[in-house]
């Protein structure tokens, strides 16, 4: 197929010309507080992939340097160390770029998810298809939940009815302070809004005989979260088992599981009720749909997650969604709705607790604003 000047030849093979990255700050509406860390600013890179076809791939990552590792440098360092491996590749050869992403470094996750992300956005782009659609999805309109830093109970109520009069009916409530004072913020939340669904966030912050006395104390009380997700340290497997069988709370597994072969290991083991899948975490989309394919054989729900990021990896992380639809039935992708603004034109629309997909192709990113 020719193609005239000024036209995007979709048809014809598209080669790695360049890959670039840039870094994007962009304030929060208000602090974002957990057991591990406090944020005020998106502190994220773009990557950005060229190809000769005039055809842009983008992919983004925020530095968790207390989850993955990873910091700005690195994430940029990595990136250099993967550009002659990739450039003067063509598009086409999908899988043998899978492959080289994941086999010539470790760890570096949020790396690897991010030149992916960009990957699969070409891919889409490519066949002129929305990624959701090549992916294999069909739906289009998603809810999602909104995190409650974690405050004094005062601030936390406020916070919650705020995000309630956004509309918000799911809240995850971040705690991991003492038993005794999580436990009253926990109990004083689910009294004050008894139709709000509440999932709890502990990350990492407890024991498992400490996480065993809380859950039963607010279940004999008769509040019972819909989940509580990682509340002991993450190679805490056994402790994670400890919980479940002792407990009526679901669990949620987060910071155990940044691989495939991790998911299989708490899943054998009957560690979990539940896992969250983040793209950070386990080095992009091809590990989340075999994660969320392992969790489907065994009869486990996922919940799709963010790492603080924005627009353009979240929205990444909403076509996953669509194309696991029956297996991910729960979404923590409220990281572009934390932004004071949306850097970001195109791509999925978020408006608070709603998010939907669009039909255009790829990720449908049309310009990053400076």
């Amino acid at each position: 197929m020719n193609c005239n000047l000024g036209q995007i030849c979709y048809n014809l093979p598209m080669k790695i010309t360049r890959i670039k990255t840039q870094r994007l700050h962009a304030p929060l509406k208000t602090p974002f507080k957990t057991a591990l860390r406090t944020v005020t600013h998106l502190e994220d890179i773009i990557v950005t992939i060229h190809t000769d076809s005039g055809q842009i791939g983008y992919g983004e990552g925020a530095a968790t340097a207390v989850i993955t590792g990873e910091t700005l440098a690195s994430i940029e360092g990595a990136i250099e160390h993967y550009k002659p491996l990739l450039v003067g590749q063509e598009v086409e050869a999908f899988n043998m770029l899978l492959q080289i992403i994941h086999k010539n470094m470790i760890h570096n996750t949020t790396v690897k998810a991010m030149l992916e992300t960009a990957l699969y956005d070409l891919r889409a782009q490519s066949f002129q298809t929305p990624l959701y659609r090549l992916l294999g999805g069909n739906q289009t309109r998603f809810i999602t939940d909104i995190t409650i830093s974690l405050n004094d109970i005062d601030t936390m109520i406020v916070d919650c009815q705020k995000a309630i009069d956004l509309g918000y009916t799911i809240l995850k409530i971040k705690v991991g302070e003492t038993i005794a004072k999580d436990f009253d913020r926990i109990q004083t939340i689910a009294k004050t809004f008894p139709d709000i669904t509440l999932r709890i966030d502990a990350n990492q912050a407890w024991s498992p005989k400490e996480t065993v006395t809380l859950l039963t104390r607010l279940e004999n009380q008769g509040t019972v979260a819909e989940l509580i997700e990682q509340p002991v340290r993450a190679n805490d497997f056994r402790g994670m088992r400890y919980i479940k069988e002792r407990t009526l709370t679901p669990l949620l597994t987060d910071e155990s599981i940044f691989s495939p072969k991790q998911a299989i290991e708490l899943l054998e083991i009957d560690a979990c009720d539940m896992i969250n899948i983040k793209l950070a975490k386990c080095g992009g989309i091809s590990n989340a749909l075999k994660i969320a394919d392992m969790a489907e054989l065994y009869g486990v729900k996922c919940m799709l997650g963010c790492m603080l990021e924005g627009p353009i990896s979240v929205g990444a992380a909403v076509h996953v969604a669509s194309s696991k639809a029956e297996t991910i039935t729960m979404l923590d992708l409220d990281g572009a709705n934390l932004l004071a603004t949306n850097p970001v034109l195109g791509g999925v629309i978020f408006n608070e607790s709603d998010l939907r997909l669009t039909d255009h192709y790829g990720l449908g990113v049309q310009l990053i604003q400076s």
